[in-house]
């Protein structure tokens, strides 16, 4: 899975459970991919492209699940689920349908395509949705085991997937049930990342290092619902968090984190970092649009030893 994409690694742990579940049907956006081009060849029957109709590609998908199908949407992010957001609401939310939207392109994904398509708002969308799981995986390995827990979901689920090909991350086992692993440990501060970031957070945390502060990493790759014990138990064991996203703050991943933080009354100190609120029209690569808006894991070392000392 190196060099795989999120998307392909989704997909074809998907197309190994569609051989053995014929109840599994992918609808797409008019959207292409080599893991795609395996079910339009091989399994014509459970694959549908409805065209470039968000909307409708969700009310079609409602409508085969009603009918005992297991059923996948799959658009470029902002497109499977602002576009759409009233039909994921009324057909998918309210009434709990089991149907897993998956869309790609998180964060600045989309780089060379400008704030139409990034995806910076999503999150803090889909969140409001009852009934819906939240998957924000960080490296193909668990994009691919994202196929295996929405299968076995009875509820909506949203699964965010990354466009580039991003390094797997290096862990201990963890209980992937959970919804984080943690990739370091640490005495005084954490580093919580989701998506994309978590390979940022490494980063960071290695620049911290060499100032003598000990941050750990934690991968948190189920955003809804977030696993609150784990906050509980590292905000007993160090002295401040941190969040990391590339997203924007009103509603994101960090907020996510700070609701949880205030309703179980835990006083440690909390940082979010992630996007201004304003869209970001730059063009000239992802590492340049992160700079741009501060995102860089030297600005952001910057940033938390600036906060840490105030």
């Amino acid at each position: 899975m190196k060099s795989q994409t999120m998307r392909d690694a989704f997909f074809d742990r998907l197309y190994e459970l569609a051989l053995s579940d014929r109840r599994i049907m992918v609808v797409a956006a008019d959207m292409g991919a080599p893991s795609l081009d395996k079910f339009r060849r091989d399994l014509a029957q459970q694959f549908i492209n409805i065209g470039i109709a968000e909307e409708a590609m969700v009310t079609v998908a409602v409508g085969l699940a009603l009918s005992g199908k297991k059923v996948y949407t799959y658009a470029i992010m902002p497109f499977a689920t602002l576009r759409c957001f009233e039909a994921l609401k009324v057909n998918v939310s309210l009434m709990n349908v089991p149907v897993t939207i998956v869309g790609v392109g998180a964060g600045f994904s989309y780089d060379d395509s400008g704030p139409t398509h990034h995806a910076t708002e999503d999150l803090s969308v889909m969140r409001v949705l009852p009934n819906f799981v939240i998957y924000n995986p960080s490296d193909s390995f668990l994009a691919a085991r994202c196929a295996d827990m929405s299968y076995n979901l009875s509820v909506p689920c949203y699964v965010r997937l990354d466009r580039k090909v991003l390094p797997t991350v290096r862990t201990k086992a963890f209980d992937i049930a959970a919804g984080y692993r943690i990739i370091s440990s640490a005495k005084d501060g954490y580093l919580l990342a989701t998506g994309n970031m978590v390979h940022q957070a490494v980063k960071i945390a290695g620049i911290l290092s060499k100032k003598s502060i000990d941050v750990g990493v934690i991968d948190i790759f189920r955003i809804k619902p977030i696993n609150e014990e784990i906050l509980v138990d590292i905000s007993s064991k160090v002295a401040w968090l941190a969040t990391l996203e590339e997203h924007l703050l009103a509603g994101g991943f960090g907020s996510s984190v700070a609701e949880v933080l205030v309703d179980r009354r835990i006083s440690t100190p909390l940082k979010r970092i992630g996007l201004a609120e304003k869209y970001y029209y730059e063009y000239g690569g992802r590492g340049y649009i992160r700079s741009v808006c501060h995102l860089t894991p030297e600005i952001v070392a910057m940033e938390i030893r600036k906060w840490l000392r105030d």
